[in-house]
């Protein structure tokens, strides 16, 4: 590992770690972190070791360990005292891009002082996957670039509420945190889709690939998603395939096969649109443009980076012209996981607290400094009381890719 200091710091470093001992710590991750399915999400809840304080403090230790260079501390700790909280940009290696480096105990066994106390932390996507920003053409001749798109929850076809595709956020009009949000920016300026109350913005069944294309070439400055993402395996190394679950029917265009009745939306279709469909294809930059400000916010939706060539749909957001994207490490605990599997009373719905932190976050000058704040208050919700809905189980699992 190397690092260097920029914009008002000088310095550099370098650290290493032994294979085996990274290969063990990350296999200690693994064994936390929620698997496929209700039985990989029970398993998290019932016997990993992020839902249970000194369980998770002594997993971000050993993290920290292996991973971690005792000599940055000290330098972050000098640069703090002179310019505040610096911002550290990461770019993990595959083998460890689902470690959540906020949670890293840097500063010994004795005190309980987390990476995310000292910097606030970003992803950085790969060089290769870096280009200007996507001007459309054939764009609306009445843009409305200060639009806010909202994809909440959408129905997917043939799947019902209660499925493995089915709601992730449960009855809209029982969450009053959910139904403000949209009020909020309801207020504020144009919602895409137009609604007329905020109910209407969830569980719709109109909003396939078609919609968003149409809606992202009218010009927005932010997209926020919250839903369904299938991931790839990283074994077959193909990260082009993971897939955002939309309304698309069976008879939708694209690359990936349907199922049931409902066609899946890939990162290859948002890299490569039409292109090899047909003679006259359209690149998916031109189909799907990305506003500056993304938030997907769904299982394992930033997993492209554990591929060797990360191109996953993070990766196609800003290859498509986006400058920040909040995505997810991991397959996220829904609220009702919570109820269900904790025992969390209903009216504490964790992840709806996830959702509005992200969406305050990208409503502000610096969504990552804002997102970081949230973060280091459940860490100190956690640190005060142990309690499973304030466990990075979850929050952790967040995190800001930028270009």
């Amino acid at each position: 590992m190397t690092w260097t200091w920029v914009r008002g710091a000088q310095g550099f470093g370098t650290g290493y770690a032994l294979g085996r001992d990274v290969d063990e710590a990350v296999r200690a991750l693994d064994a936390a972190l929620p698997g496929g399915g209700t039985d990989g999400m029970r398993r998290a809840f019932e016997s990993g070791a992020l839902v249970a304080y000194e369980d998770e403090r002594h997993l971000s230790r050993t993290l920290a360990e292996v991973l971690w260079p005792p000599g940055l501390t000290d330098q972050i700790r000098q640069v703090s005292a002179r310019l505040g909280r610096p911002l550290m940009r990461l770019q993990p290696s595959p083998r460890v891009a689902q470690v959540p480096w906020e949670l890293l105990a840097v500063d010994g066994a004795d005190r309980d002082v987390r990476l995310i106390d000292l910097v606030d932390l970003v992803t950085t996507a790969p060089a290769s996957l870096r280009r200007a920003s996507t001007t459309p053409t054939g764009q609306d001749p009445d843009p409305d670039p200060d639009a806010v798109i909202l994809v909440l929850d959408p129905r997917v076809p043939g799947f019902r509420a209660d499925s493995p595709l089915g709601s992730v956020l449960g009855r809209p009009d029982s969450d009053p945190a959910l139904l403000s949000l949209v009020r909020r920016r309801l207020d504020a300026g144009t919602v895409v889709p137009s609604v007329g109350t905020p109910a209407e913005a969830f569980r719709r069944t109109d909003l396939d690939r078609d919609w968003l294309g149409e809606a992202l070439r009218r010009g927005a400055r932010r997209l926020l998603y919250v839903g369904h993402v299938s991931g790839a395996r990283v074994e077959g190394g193909q990260s082009e395939d993971v897939t955002l679950h939309l309304c698309c029917g069976p008879g939708t265009t694209g690359m990936t096969e349907p199922v049931r009745s409902h066609r899946p939306l890939s990162a290859k279709d948002l890299l490569l649109g039409t292109l090899a469909l047909r003679a006259d294809g359209v690149p998916g930059a031109r189909l799907w443009p990305a506003p500056p400000r993304v938030a997907l916010i769904a299982c394992e939706s930033g997993g492209d980076l554990r591929f060797a060539e990360s191109f996953g749909l993070a990766a196609a957001m800003i290859h498509n012209g986006a400058r920040l994207v909040t995505a997810t490490r991991w397959a996220l605990p829904t609220s009702f996981a919570f109820h269900r599997l904790a025992g969390v009373p209903e009216s504490v719905r964790p992840l709806t607290d996830a959702v509005v932190a992200v969406d305050a976050a990208h409503e502000d000058d610096d969504p990552v400094r804002h997102l970081g704040t949230w973060q280091r208050a459940r860490l100190d919700q956690w640190r005060a009381g142990g309690r499973v809905e304030h466990s990075p189980l979850l929050w952790a699992a967040l995190t800001c890719i930028v270009r």
